[in-house]
């Protein structure tokens, strides 16, 4: 990261950072001039770019600090922007959530006077081998609005394992963990092939409204 310890990158790749600022030589530079008068200059930049990502040490932690190595000196956006996201995201807290509202609902009652019902929505019969339960763990308020956790368990009923189990999730306004998303599907996560009989695997989920409708669309028993 640029500007930051004793021994950072000096000739970034980066044209505003290699060019002389225009407060001390406000002549015009123009694009093939200022390649040609400071690309292979070998001092440092005279402009700092801080905080910046580049490229970094190759695989045998070799890094040559030299304005031409665009491999290594490059301040790229696939170095920069999935950290400036994260913390983004931190900066915002909790309220960051609302990012993910499609629209604004409507202010909820505070949790102890009148929280949602956590009750399971499971549109299979009861015979189903796939049992889906909702309960509500946590709730907090922030900046006036109440956020409530949930947490849903599916189990498997039958006495086969269970496999490319594909749940449906609508009315959820939130961030979700512990399942694996491709398109308006959702799935076992990544280290899970199959469920056992009578075992179960619970996942969670944080938004500002009662509980998401959670459904199955399509398994197979094995």
């Amino acid at each position: 990261m640029v500007g930051y310890g004793n021994n950072y990158p000096r000739q970034v790749h980066h044209r505003a950072s290699s060019i002389v600022s225009y407060k001390v030589d406000p002549s015009f530079v123009s694009c093939r001039g200022g390649y040609a008068t400071w690309f292979s200059r070998k001092a440092s930049d005279p402009n700092l770019l801080t905080g910046a990502i580049v490229g970094g040490p190759d695989a045998y932690d070799n890094f040559a600090d030299q304005r031409d190595n665009y491999e290594q000196t490059e301040p790229a956006t696939y170095n920069n922007a999935p950290l400036l996201g994260i913390l983004a995201r931190l900066h915002a807290g909790h309220s960051g959530y609302n990012q993910l509202l499609p629209v604004e609902l409507p202010a909820l009652k505070p949790v102890a006077a009148n929280p949602p019902a956590a009750n399971p929505v499971v549109p299979a019969s009861s015979a189903s081998p796939v049992a889906i339960n909702q309960k509500l763990t946590a709730s907090w308020v922030h900046n006036g609005k109440t956020y409530y956790r949930y947490s849903t368990t599916i189990t498997n009923k039958s006495s086969k394992n269970l496999k490319n189990l594909k749940l449906y999730i609508s009315e959820l306004y939130g961030p979700l963990w512990g399942l694996t998303k491709s398109g308006d599907s959702y799935f076992f996560p990544s280290w899970i092939n199959s469920l056992a009989a009578g075992k179960s695997i619970e996942f969670v989920y944080i938004h500002s409204a009662s509980p998401a409708k959670v459904s199955v669309s399509n398994y197979n028993l094995a």
